[in-house]
């Protein structure tokens, strides 16, 4: 497998004994992965998606987190919210009033 150019992450608020309690997952953080993949697919992006354990920004959650870029989402609670940062990423942009620091 080729190393992808995009890697993103989606927290799913998984804690060490596998219990979601976090306000991402509770948020519907994971009811969006389908979506971000197929979204993935249908625009042709060299990207990897994965669901993570809790990354301690609840205060922001859903949190999307975009690598090799470091660019950390928050409040990716909607479809909307998703195309707005995948149509920035092909467009090479950021979405400054989602970011998180």
């Amino acid at each position: 497998m080729e190393k992808p150019e995009h890697h993103i992450f989606v927290c799913a608020s998984f804690r060490a004994d596998g219990d979601p309690k976090g306000v991402c997952h509770k948020k519907g953080s994971v009811a969006l992965l389908p979506y971000i993949e197929n979204e993935i697919l249908d625009r042709g992006l060299d990207a990897q998606i994965t669901s993570t354990g809790c990354m301690k920004a609840c205060d922001y959650g859903p949190v999307m987190v975009i690598q090799p870029k470091g660019l950390w989402y928050g409040n990716v609670d909607s479809e909307d919210a998703v195309d707005e940062i995948l149509d920035a990423l092909e467009d090479g942009g950021v979405v400054e009033d989602r970011l998180i620091g």
